[in-house]
């Protein structure tokens, strides 16, 4: 384990000044073929100043206490953005997945990625459980890990009338909207309609629009304007799937939990959670975000996820 440099803060605790187990976070190694210019490029110019972004109610996560995750038994994660960078998982953060496991901490990913990608991730990732589409449904390894146990948000008996219902929303919407494109993985999607991003904000505006209009739940990331039926989000699956599966009531063993993300759809977690870390690139989407994170990092996307599971290992450790 290489060394912590710790100094004093202006309360006097010691906090965590460069928080490393071994394993530094560096956002060059996380796109080792990414050209000038890059969509990161413009990530990373968003965020240079990042210090003087941080609203007051938000800390450097570069500053937290040596305490302060230490009752953390769950990490929740976002995917996008929030474990990749770019578009592309690192092998630093693919690492800290696997050293939080190692520590005795559950990772689950909380996504509104589709069932295609979560379903390769819940067999081979070094992660507890992947919740996906938003909250649509659960699925993780079997105890002797032998296939997929999944679970569902609508019970078996009503999902193939919810997917009907989404394909003719879908269709609605395109014909409402010109320009509306279904996401390239909607054809591995069970419980959720995506739409590419666009850059456009007054089509994102009427895609939005035309989905409440049809009925659908509505959430907005930095990939996709997603719809769904039900009413549920990403903290409410994750209060089914914690107290179902891990025996956890999240609302009395709250401090157990740490939720990081980086975009809108991530506000109810950040909302609900005490412990809550938003990547750097956050700062785009605060004017959306009713309750910022606690803490944010000083690096974006899966170099923010390193420095959070090393302030976790660290906490843990009792370093």
């Amino acid at each position: 384990m290489s060394e912590l440099i710790i100094s004093a803060s202006p309360t006097g605790r010691r906090t965590r000044v460069v928080p490393s187990l071994g394993i530094r976070p560096d956002i060059r190694a996380l796109e080792p073929d990414r050209k000038p210019g890059s969509r990161s490029d413009r990530l990373r110019g968003e965020t240079k100043e990042l210090p003087s972004l941080v609203p007051g109610s938000m800390q450097l996560l570069s500053k937290a206490d040596l305490s302060a995750f230490r009752s953390v038994r769950f990490v929740l994660t976002d995917m996008d953005e929030t474990l990749t960078f770019g578009g592309r998982l690192a092998a630093q953060t693919y690492s800290a997945l696997e050293r939080l496991q190692q520590a005795g901490v559950r990772v689950i990913p909380v996504t509104a990625a589709p069932a295609g990608w979560c379903d390769q991730m819940a067999r081979m990732w070094p992660v507890d459980g992947v919740i996906g589409e938003n909250g649509g449904f659960f699925f993780r390894r079997r105890d002797r890990g032998e296939g997929l146990a999944r679970s569902f948000w609508h019970p078996a008996e009503h999902r193939k009338s919810v997917a009907d219902r989404l394909t003719e929303i879908s269709r609605q919407v395109r014909a409402a909207v010109s320009g509306a494109a279904l996401a390239e993985d909607q054809p591995f999607r069970l419980t959720s309609v995506a739409f590419v991003q666009p850059d456009s904000s007054t089509m994102r505006a009427a895609i939005v629009t035309a989905l409440r209009d049809a009925g659908a739940d509505v959430a907005v990331n930095n990939l996709w304007v997603l719809g769904w039926l039900g009413g549920y989000d990403k903290l409410s699956m994750t209060r089914r799937v914690l107290a179902e599966v891990y025996g956890i009531d999240i609302t009395r063993e709250r401090d157990d939990v740490l939720y990081i993300g980086d975009s809108t759809n991530d506000a109810p977690m950040f909302d609900f959670f005490r412990h809550t870390v938003g990547v750097s690139t956050v700062v785009r989407y605060l004017s959306d975000i009713p309750t910022p994170p606690a803490w944010i990092t000083d690096g974006p996307g899966g170099a923010g996820f390193v420095e959070m599971a090393n302030a976790v290992i660290a906490s843990r450790d009792g370093v």
